[in-house]
C-alpha cells in the first residue's frame, strides 16, 4: 500500500482564493487517485488569521474594501475578476449578501474544536458551512451564535463547540505552521506552494512529493 501523502493548507474563511484552491486541490486529489487509486491523501486545514486587528464585531465589509483598495469602481473590478475565477471551478460567490468583514478568530476556533470532537469527514462539512456562510449565503461568522448554529446543523453539539469561543475578539493563535500569505500548501511537511494555483500545479506538487514521474502534460 502506498504511504499516505499529507498535505497541510494555510487558510482563512474571508480569503476567496482559498475557498477556489480547495477546489483546485480537490480536482488535484482526484485526478491522483485515478491514476493512483491506492493513494491515500490526508489534508490538513490549518487556521492562518489575515486580520486579526479587526474588533470582535468586525467591520462593515463595503467599506473595509473601500478604504482598501480605493474607490467603488476598484471594488468592483477586484471582485469581478475573483467571481471570474470562482465559475471557472463552479463556485458562484454573492459579495452583495456580505454586510460585515468578520474577525475570524473563533470561526478558526469552531474548526479546531471540530477537529476534536468529529470525524475528518464532519470537519470538512463544517469548513464547506462556513465558507459558504461567507461568500454565499451572507451569514456573519464572526458572530458567535450563528457559529454555533452552523455547527449544530454539522451534527455538533452546541454546548461542546461553545466552549471553544471566545466571543472577544482575540487573535487566534496556532503553532505548527506560519503562512505569509493564504492558501499555502505544504506537501509531507517540505515542499510548498503559495496561491491559489490550477490543479495541474497542484497536482505536480503531490507527484513531486510522492517521487512520482511526471507526466510530460505536467511540466512547465
Amino acid at each position: 500500500m502506498n504511504r499516505a501523502l499529507r498535505i497541510d493548507v494555510a487558510f482563512d474563511f474571508i480569503c476567496p482564493w482559498c475557498l477556489i484552491g480547495k477546489r483546485q486541490l480537490e480536482l488535484a486529489v482526484s485526478q491522483l487517485q485515478e491514476a493512483l487509486p491506492q493513494q491515500v491523501v490526508s489534508i490538513d486545514w490549518r487556521g492562518v488569521q489575515l486580520l486579526p486587528q479587526l474588533p470582535a464585531a468586525g467591520v462593515p465589509f463595503a467599506e473595509f474594501y473601500r478604504q482598501r483598495l480605493g474607490s467603488d469602481t476598484a471594488v468592483r473590478l477586484r471582485q469581478a475578476q475573483v467571481q471570474e475565477e470562482a465559475a471557472a471551478v463552479g463556485l458562484q460567490l454573492d459579495f452583495s449578501r456580505i454586510a460585515r468583514m468578520p474577525n475570524t478568530a473563533d470561526a478558526h476556533r469552531l474548526l479546531r474544536q471540530a477537529g476534536e470532537l468529529g470525524s475528518p469527514e464532519q470537519r470538512e462539512r463544517l469548513l464547506e458551512r462556513l465558507f459558504a456562510a461567507h461568500f454565499q449565503l451572507g451569514e456573519d461568522i464572526g458572530d458567535g451564535n450563528t457559529l454555533l448554529t452552523i455547527a449544530e446543523t454539522c451534527g455538533y453539539p452546541r454546548e461542546a463547540m461553545a466552549r471553544a469561543l471566545y466571543r472577544d475578539g482575540r487573535p487566534f493563535l496556532r503553532s505548527g505552521m506560519t503562512a505569509s500569505s493564504v492558501p499555502h500548501f505544504v506537501f509531507d511537511g517540505s515542499l510548498q506552494l503559495s496561491g491559489a494555483h490550477p490543479a495541474e500545479l497542484l497536482l505536480r506538487g503531490m507527484r513531486t512529493a510522492l517521487g512520482q514521474p511526471q507526466r510530460r502534460s505536467l511540466q512547465a
